[in-house]
């Protein structure tokens, strides 16, 4: 039996992980008077039009479904052996705790730096670097979970997908709360209109949707070029019918509050995850045969190296890119859409965003290749419980408050996760 590395799921992280990090250069607009930075705006408040872009660049629900793909089988095997599951949790928090520790330190050094220099650079970003964490939270969190989607797979099959569908359509419906048939065609307009309780319980249900749906792919239920193209079709209908429904047309939010299809997540959004699905499924022979060539697998296999560290460190890279912008007068300040120059000025702050985040992925490769990588992860169940209680609660805080005071807040509660997830003494 060969056991050489699948590098197909791998290819899909790594494009994601690009499509995310441009996607969040794209999205922050510098904005300078008399030629220096005092605020930044997202481009989904200045241009509502913007939305449908995130149709592609939405790619989290991707992330989901090929982690899950990669863990399902480990994840049978270990429900067969009767290994604990929770042992296997406690590493994979472990492995975003510590690296999420270094950027909330140098986050909280720079801040305090900051606020003693009187700096103005900060604070125009202060939100944006945290706010991108909550990625860690939600796959942390539907992967605690893998168990219980490998288990109604077993059982279910398909229809456990099926059954996520119409439970999220129902928790919609019941936020939505029709008067009358004729009410089902607002039913995105009405949703998104009543900020309910009940409304976040498809926080769970779904970022469940991919698990299961990447574990139905692992597994076979699916397979094959026309199958994608037909759930590509039935993606583009269904954005197309939930949006003329009153569902907003963005699926990530520029701004925190308001209607929404993120927080928490709504139906339209499983219209993404149809049309990702059948991308992967559509695109899956040529591009086994470009991961063939030497070069192709060997840059994947570097973005897939880099891929937790850059994700965690690109908006940081911001910094810098704004600062050199200002001293070199760039046009980083490009107005908003429909003004001359709009379009130079985003490759302008492109450029300048992968110039500087260069130097910084450098420091933090130095740094993170010194460290000791086979730490062993907690198996007492109250430690691992209390690690991710504290890996959850620091970083919500800095999600919630930002670069300063969050980043100092957060530091805390991760760092503590870093050290109960670990056993201790270490085995030498």
């Amino acid at each position: 039996m060969s056991t050489e590395r699948d590098r197909y799921p791998d290819a899909l992280r790594a494009g994601a992980l690009l499509v995310v990090v441009l996607g969040h250069w794209l999205a922050t607009l510098p904005r300078l008077e008399a030629g220096y930075l005092v605020d930044t705006d997202h481009l989904l408040v200045v241009w509502e039009g913007a939305g449908i872009f995130t149709w592609v660049v939405q790619v989290v629900p991707l992330f989901v479904f090929v982690s899950a793909a990669v863990s399902a089988l480990g994840v049978r095997r270990r429900l067969s052996d009767g290994h604990r599951q929770l042992h296997w949790w406690a590493g994979r928090a472990l492995a975003l705790a510590r690296p999420t520790v270094t950027y909330l330190a140098v986050l909280a050094a720079v801040a305090m730096l900051s606020r003693l220099m009187e700096g103005r650079f900060l604070a125009p970003f202060n939100h944006s670097l945290t706010i991108h964490l909550w990625f860690l939270l939600m796959l942390l969190g539907v992967q605690a979970l893998l168990p219980l989607s490998v288990r109604a797979d077993r059982r279910l099959g398909l229809r456990a997908v099926w059954l996520l569908v119409a439970t999220a359509a129902f928790i919609d419906l019941l936020r939505a709360r029709p008067g009358s048939p004729a009410d089902l065609l607002r039913l995105g307009e009405l949703a998104t209109d009543h900020a309910t309780l009940l409304g976040w319980l498809n926080l769970l249900v779904v970022w469940l949707l991919p698990q299961q749906l990447g574990i139905a792919w692992r597994q076979g239920r699916f397979t094959g070029t026309g199958t994608g193209l037909t759930f590509m079709a039935l993606g583009l209908v269904w954005l197309g019918a939930t949006v003329a429904s009153g569902y907003p047309l963005a699926m990530v939010d520029g701004e925190v509050g308001g209607r929404s299809n993120l927080l928490p997540p709504t139906l339209a959004l499983v219209g993404v995850m149809w049309l990702q699905v059948g991308t992967v499924l559509a695109c899956e022979a040529p591009a086994r045969r470009l991961l063939a060539r030497r070069p192709i697998r060997r840059a994947v296999t570097l973005l897939g190296a880099l891929g937790m560290p850059l994700y965690l460190w690109h908006k940081f890279a911001e910094l810098p890119a704004a600062w050199l912008g200002e001293r070199l007068g760039a046009p980083i300040d490009a107005g908003v859409p429909g003004e001359a120059g709009f379009w130079w000025g985003r490759l302008v702050w492109l450029l300048l965003c992968l110039l500087m985040v260069t130097p910084v992925m450098a420091a933090v490769v130095a740094f993170e290749m010194r460290r000791r990588r086979d730490l062993v992860s907690a198996t007492a169940g109250r430690a691992v419980v209390g690690g991710g209680v504290a890996l959850f609660a620091g970083i919500l805080a800095s999600m919630a408050l930002g670069a300063l005071p969050g980043a100092l807040v957060g530091l805390a509660g991760v760092a503590a996760a870093s050290w109960l997830l670990r056993v201790h003494p270490q085995p030498r």
